[in-house]
């Protein structure tokens, strides 16, 4: 591949520092991988032939993409057809049969077709909104063209049938998208120009979460070569060399000067290329390009946690709450029985947590665990897997047999509606900490405080097992920093699955 990686990558140094200090062992297992593309590229030969890309966006994927949106327009209108007066039916035929042809053409002008638009859940969602508004358009006017007086049954018939098929063959192509580049399928191999630890923490991103559509195949040192060349030359190579399709710059590491030329010759020989802002854990909707003289610059919206946001919040909580209680009590009838039934000792477990401001309050759940756990904690310390103040162990000789049962389901969190209620927490939000844990905290982790926590949030649904203490901070400050109502209906979504499959962080 490359003939002079070392030219190429600055992966021997990288391991020195990462944001002036050493990285950690996770860190260094995340960056093994490219450490090994290295390794395997010394091996190649000058006179060897250089391999295909390991990955790429293929044009195929598109094709394949407009098919199935067309498919899913016509199965949209097939069924509305059922609605649509017999006084003139062909006409309805007609628009029906066109509608499959000219949709597609529709949905390429919101830009659906480009990956980098719809890299969101909510931006694809809202831009076949669009498009599906459009198409109405579509459909007036044609009936106009036709001299047909268009039926409102079937009109809304067509749009709403349309709209459930275009939502759920998106969603299956997300999830075809997403598992195709888990395996490596569907990547664009890229570069990243930069040596500091923003460029660092990106490469380790881009690993840890193939799912964004990348395969980083090299980095570009941007201090001075010992040949003399600039970083614009040796990246200009690189992409030749390694048959990279795409680059990422990572703008602090890079000068002005050397960044300018290389996004100007980069988009001429039609690479992509994508500047980091250095920011982290803010919300891209809360950022917004605007003019300063010659230059664009981001600024950066108040995270909206005050005003009529937050009575929204608490009228979505006191709504949600009451509806759970109503649909779950059923569970928690059977639950107190069971619990009162195999095991001596309170139905409830009143825990004293850290709630918004630092005020503390109790949080009720079913008891899972025998009466003197907490005691019996400190003879298991050695055995706990969770890292920071935080305390797991896979096979805890505390809990009794029906709360492992209600722990994995989460039904014994089910009484922490009341605390809802009385306005304590909240159906989303950060995890209710221990006073115990945020005595260790960092003055940042603090941050969290200025909400109310939550029975479920990003760091719940997340992941029970391999979430370290450093992301569940990390998530939950993103969370305090980036909410809305959205961001609460989407995990409240995620919640589901995650607790009907007995997954999520406890």
């Amino acid at each position: 591949m490359a003939q002079h990686v070392d030219d190429l990558t600055g992966i021997e140094p990288i391991d020195e520092l990462r944001d002036g200090k050493p990285l950690d062992a996770a860190n260094q297992r995340r960056v093994a991988p490219i450490q090994e593309l290295r390794r395997a590229e010394d091996n190649v030969s000058d006179g060897d032939t250089a391999a295909s890309p390991p990955g790429f966006v293929s044009r195929n994927a598109k094709q394949i993409l407009v098919a199935a949106d067309a498919m899913a327009i016509a199965v949209g209108f097939a069924l509305a057809l059922a609605f649509a007066p017999r006084s003139n039916f062909s006409s309805y035929v007609t628009i029906s049969v066109l509608a499959p042809l000219i949709g597609p053409m529709i949905m390429a002008s919101r830009r659906l077709y480009k990956s980098r638009f719809i890299t969101r859940h909510t931006d694809e969602t809202r831009f076949v909104l669009h498009a599906i508004s459009l198409g109405a358009v579509f459909i007036v006017f044609t009936g106009f063209i036709f001299n047909t007086e268009i039926s409102r049954g079937w009109f809304f018939a067509a749009l709403g049938f349309t709209t459930v098929a275009l939502l759920l063959e998106r969603e299956v192509a997300r999830v075809l998208f997403k598992r195709a580049r888990r395996s490596g399928r569907q990547a664009r191999p890229v570069l990243i120009v930069g040596y500091n630890g923003e460029a660092d923490r990106l490469s380790n991103t881009l690993a840890d979460e193939p799912e964004h559509g990348y395969q980083v195949v090299g980095f570009i040192d941007s201090r001075p070569a010992a040949d003399g060349r600039s970083v614009f030359e040796r990246t200009m190579d690189a992409v030749t060399d390694t048959g990279a399709t795409g680059v990422i710059i990572a703008t602090t590491a890079v000068d002005m000067s050397s960044a300018n030329r290389l996004v100007r010759s980069l988009s001429d020989a039609q690479i992509h290329v994508e500047l980091s802002s250095s920011l982290v854990d803010i919300a891209p909707e809360r950022l917004f390009v605007r003019p300063v003289g010659r230059f664009p610059t981001l600024y950066v919206e108040p995270a909206p946690r005050h005003g009529w946001r937050a009575t929204a919040k608490r009228a979505f909580d006191l709504l949600v709450a009451i509806g759970l209680l109503i649909v779950t009590l059923p569970a928690t009838i059977i639950s107190a029985i069971a619990v009162k039934a195999t095991s001596d000792g309170p139905l409830f477990f009143a825990q004293t947590r850290v709630g918004k401001g630092g005020e503390k309050f109790p949080v009720y759940k079913f008891r899972t665990m025998v009466v003197n756990a907490e005691e019996l904690q400190a003879e298991l310390t050695a055995k706990n897997e969770a890292d920071g103040p935080l305390f797991k162990m896979t096979n805890d000789p505390r809990i009794t047999k029906v709360g492992a049962i209600l722990r994995k389901f989460s039904i014994d969190e089910l009484p922490q509606l009341w605390n809802v209620l009385k306005g304590d927490m909240s159906i989303v939000g950060p995890r209710p900490a221990l006073p115990a844990e945020m005595a260790e905290w960092e003055p940042e982790y603090h941050e969290r405080l200025a909400v109310r926590p939550g029975i479920t949030g990003m760091w719940q649904v997340s992941g029970r097992s391999d979430t370290s203490f450093e992301d569940y901070i990390r998530l939950d400050l993103y969370y305090v920093h980036n909410w809305s109502l959205v961001t609460d209906m989407s995990i409240m979504v995620k919640t589901v699955p995650a607790v009907l499959l007995a997954r999520g962080a406890r």
